[in-house]
């Protein structure tokens, strides 16, 4: 296979490629159909849960699966694939801005909350690996302290 791409190093970047493919269309293009904002919040993070949960890949998550083999690598497979994870921050915290631009939530800085979102659901794919299905309720209650509606 690696003979097809040149170099494992082009091999890895394609896989990377493939990945964020498959995440876009298990996660990203089924929350679409939600409305913008707290709703769509609610239904990437859903979404999200499901891919992790199945898992699509091994390892569940593929991007906290690999972020932390690359994260000192410098080099284009990390820079696809923390490129993938800062396009995935933004686009929660896409979400998060046009919520409190509608006035459905309260959270003042949108990047922050997606963030600490990321950080949960980073950390809940490693407990969701040797079957810690609590986690999930949990990932839910820390998304929903974000959704609060403002007073």
């Amino acid at each position: 296979m690696q003979t097809l791409f040149g170099t494992k190093e082009n091999l890895q970047v394609a896989a990377v490629s493939c990945a964020r493919d498959v995440f876009g269309d298990a996660v990203v293009r089924p929350a679409r159909s939600a409305p913008r904002g707290a709703a769509r919040v609610r239904a990437l993070i859903e979404r999200w849960i499901e891919y992790a949960s199945v898992p699509l890949f091994p390892g569940g998550c593929f991007w906290a699966a690999n972020l932390a083999g690359f994260d000192s690598r410098p080099g284009p497979v990390r820079d696809a694939l923390f490129r993938s994870q800062h396009d995935w921050r933004d686009l929660i915290a896409a979400e998060l801005r046009h919520a409190v631009d509608a006035e459905e939530i309260a959270q003042p800085d949108a990047g922050l909350a997606a963030f600490q979102l990321d950080a949960v659901l980073l950390a809940a794919n490693t407990a969701l690996r040797p079957g810690d299905e609590e986690v999930v309720d949990k990932v839910r209650l820390v998304t929903e302290s974000f959704l609060v509606p403002p007073n």
